[in-house]
């Protein structure tokens, strides 16, 4: 399969659209961009797992027989840099792949559905003429020898715009202080009738003054509280606007707080989150616990996906989180639910760490029921959502595993989580429709969001096994 390999990516330079897409191949070819490499040398099979620019690995195989290939990035190049990157490490690294005898669903999938073409399917408009492998192997040379005086000038330039950034920022928060007094003064109903309009002006000013992530939660506020009965909107505007006023203070407080300023202005990127020394690294067997996928209004589309811990005594979760433009269509993602892996995980700082990247996938793990989770606070079940808010208070949505239970209607039609056999008849309200199916049966554990209001079902652990609610 090697030799396959090697003879289609070192001698048929026209597989490659272009000279930059070599170039921009080359710098995937480190083991790090990939959390998964596998092979089946008996069907001539190589896929992976890329890491890109989001949360969600792009999905990547290619068939060395004939030289099909599958990618699920959204680039308009074929193929994409990611293929290249993938034949590149099969020609000149092949021990990079762990050899399994198994096909994951989706290369099957793909197997399935694709066209075998009759011939070679390298174009037969492409040329390698001025493409080059090993000019996209050579370090870029074009970049001038930077001397020191040069260094301190550009240091000195990057402290002075990250101060810049810092002032401009702060005046955002004081023009954010004004608005929330002046909606509490002209009254929450008017707020909520008028909140479109008004927090899409509080949001573009606060874009201009560099305070972006703000500025983006504040323009989805509107359509939250748009999802509630009208009597609930109240108080879920006030709530909101409370954990604003909390966040801007606690910035205040600490402007180079990692956390804060990934919640006001903008986020690290993955480079900087894998090479920080102190960022929280898990390595552990984790399920797909189930994906919450948005649409936003500035054209992104959300994609959490939320995981679990499978070896530890309490519940411990983690969201891998990806945007894309709404205008690409659905992702394949790399995950599904119910998924269950192991992993190596790479958390961003956080009071509450949440948030992570797949720092390096190491197989896969059998399926089975989740752990006995020790209960806490004498059975509560959202106490951990205590203890989130207590570190964190301007944040909404905390992960809970609740305890044995059952879902039910109330006479308005809207959906219940009611705990089984408990003294106080705890019951939390559902945010979404349920299935029918549901009602009613036992639910042994059950995977959820809660953000002080509502709960937002994940996934469930029943007798007739596990139930996917995401």
């Amino acid at each position: 399969m090697r030799g396959r390999l090697a003879a289609g990516f070192e001698n048929n330079r026209g597989f490659s659209p272009d000279q930059a897409s070599l170039g921009a191949a080359a710098k995937l070819t480190k083991r790090s961009n990939w959390p998964r490499l596998e092979t089946n040398e008996q069907l001539g099979l190589i896929w992976g797992e890329c890491q890109g620019s989001g949360s969600n690995p792009y999905r990547v195989a290619f068939d060395t027989r004939d030289h099909g290939y599958k990618c699920t990035c959204p680039s308009r190049k074929f193929p994409c840099k990611h293929i290249l990157a993938l034949m590149w490490i099969g020609a000149t690294a092949p021990a990079s792949f762990d050899r399994v005898d198994q096909t994951p669903d989706w290369v099957n999938d793909w197997l399935g559905r694709r066209r075998k073409p009759g011939q070679s399917p390298t174009p037969a408009a492409a040329s390698s003429e001025g493409k080059s492998i090993d000019e996209a192997s050579r370090p870029d040379e074009s970049a001038p020898v930077e001397d020191a005086a040069a260094a301190e000038r550009r240091e000195a330039a990057q402290r002075k715009r990250a101060e810049d950034t810092k002032s401009a920022v702060s005046a955002a928060l004081d023009e954010l202080d004004q608005w929330v007094a002046d909606q509490l003064r002209l009254g929450l109903a008017g707020f909520v009738d008028a909140s479109s309009e008004r927090c899409r002006r509080i949001a573009a000013r606060l874009v201009d003054l560099k305070a972006t992530a703000l500025a983006g939660r504040i323009d989805e506020l509107p359509a939250r509280l748009m999802a509630l009965r009208g009597e609930e909107r109240p108080d879920a505007a006030i709530r909101e606007l409370g954990k604003l006023v909390l966040l801007a203070k606690a910035w205040r407080a600490a402007p180079d707080d990692a956390e804060l300023k990934r919640l006001v202005s903008t986020s690290e990127t993955r480079e900087q989150i894998l090479a920080n020394p102190d960022a929280l690294q898990v390595e552990s067997d984790w399920e797909v616990l189930g994906e919450k996928i948005e649409t936003r209004r500035d054209g992104l589309v959300s994609h959490a996906t939320w995981l679990l811990d499978l070896k530890t005594p309490t519940p411990r979760f983690a969201v891998l989180l990806d945007f894309f433009p709404a205008s690409v269509g659905r992702r394949s993602g790399a995950f599904a639910p119910g998924d269950r892996f192991k992993a190596r995980l790479v958390f961003y700082p956080s009071r509450n760490p949440l948030r992570a990247l797949v720092a390096e996938r190491l197989g896969d793990v059998a399926p089975g029921a989740w752990p006995a989770f020790a209960e806490g606070s004498a059975g509560d079940p959202l106490a951990a959502y205590s203890t989130f808010q207590d570190g964190a208070p301007w944040l909404s949505d905390c992960p809970v595993i609740l305890p044995a239970g059952a879902i039910a209607l109330d006479e308005k039609g809207g959906a219940w989580w009611q705990a089984a056999n408990d003294a106080h008849g705890i019951a939390l309200p559902v945010a979404d429709l349920v299935n029918q199916t549901l009602l009613g049966l036992d639910l042994a554990a059950t995977a959820a969001l809660w953000n002080g209001a509502r709960l937002e079902l994940l996934a469930s652990q029943s007798s007739i096994g596990r139930l996917d609610l995401s």
